[in-house]
C-alpha cells in the first residue's frame, strides 16, 4: 500500500510537490497523469526513496510504501524497500549484451537468488509475457513491444508488491501501447498493485480505472473513469 499525507518536496525554492495526500490500496490499478513539470518524476523518486519529503513545522507528514515508513527509513533499508517494487522504464533499459533470459535473470542475481530458483522463475515470467520463443534472443533482435514485455518480465520476476511503470508506452506504436497496458492490467488482476505514470489520455480513457492528475505539484483531481 502507498500512503501519503501532507507531503511536500522542494528543490531549493522550487516546490515539486506541494502538500499532497494520496492513498493507493493493495491490488489497485492507478494512472498518474500530468504535464511536464507536474511533479510525476518527483513522486516516483519519493516512492523509491530517492528523495525525502520536506520537514514542515506543525505538519504531520506521512510517506509509507509497502509497510516502510519513508520519513524515518535508514539508508541501509532502502534496498529492502526497492526489492518490494518492480520498476518499468520508458526506455526499457535492457542490457544489449545479454539475451532475454539473462536480462530478466539479472535482477534475481543481483539479490543473490539461487541458481535453481532463477532457472525456474525466469522462464515462468518470460512465458507470462508470451516470449518463450525469444528467450535466447538479444534486445536488438526484438521489436519495441517485445523489448517492453522483457522489461515488464524483469519488473515482475521478484514478485513485487507494487509495480511502478514510468511512461511505459512512450516509445511504442499504438498496437504495442495497448498490449503493454493490457499486460499490466492482467498483472494487476492477479493481485499486484500497479501505478502507471502516463500522459496518454486516449489509453487512460480506453482502459479506465482510477486517475490521479498532478499539476504544478498539486493533485488537481482523483477520479474513477
Amino acid at each position: 500500500m502507498v500512503e501519503l499525507s501532507h507531503v511536500s518536496v522542494s528543490y531549493g525554492e522550487k516546490h515539486a510537490l506541494n502538500d499532497i495526500s494520496l492513498k493507493v490500496n493493495d491490488g489497485e490499478f492507478t494512472f498518474i497523469s500530468g504535464d511536464n513539470g507536474a511533479g510525476k518524476s518527483t513522486l516516483i523518486k519519493l516512492l523509491i526513496g530517492d528523495v525525502k519529503a520536506d520537514v514542515v513545522d506543525g505538519v504531520e507528514t506521512v510517506v509509507k510504501v509497502n509497510g516502510y515508513d519513508l520519513t524515518t527509513i535508514s539508508q541501509k533499508s532502502i534496498p529492502e524497500l526497492r526489492r518490494t517494487i518492480g520498476f518499468i522504464f520508458q526506455d526499457f533499459k535492457l542490457i544489449d549484451s545479454m539475451n532475454v533470459f539473462d536480462n530478466v535473470a539479472f535482477v534475481l542475481r543481483s539479490i543473490d537468488a539461487s541458481t535453481s530458483y532463477i532457472k525456474k522463475r525466469v522462464p515462468q515470467v518470460i512465458g507470462l509475457m508470451g516470449l518463450q520463443s525469444k528467450i535466447k534472443q538479444y534486445p536488438s533482435e526484438l521489436s519495441g513491444g517485445e523489448q517492453q514485455r522483457v522489461a515488464i518480465a524483469r519488473a515482475l520476476v521478484t514478485n513485487p508488491q507494487l509495480i511502478i511503470a514510468d511512461e511505459p508506452t512512450a516509445s511504442l506504436d499504438q498496437r504495442a501501447k495497448i498490449e503493454t497496458i493490457r499486460l499490466l492490467k492482467e498483472i494487476n488482476d492477479k493481485g499486484t498493485t500497479v501505478m502507471v505514470i502516463s500522459h496518454e489520455h486516449e489509453l487512460i480513457q480506453r482502459f479506465g480505472g482510477r486517475l490521479v492528475n498532478l499539476r504544478l505539484g498539486v493533485i488537481t483531481h482523483d477520479i474513477h473513469i
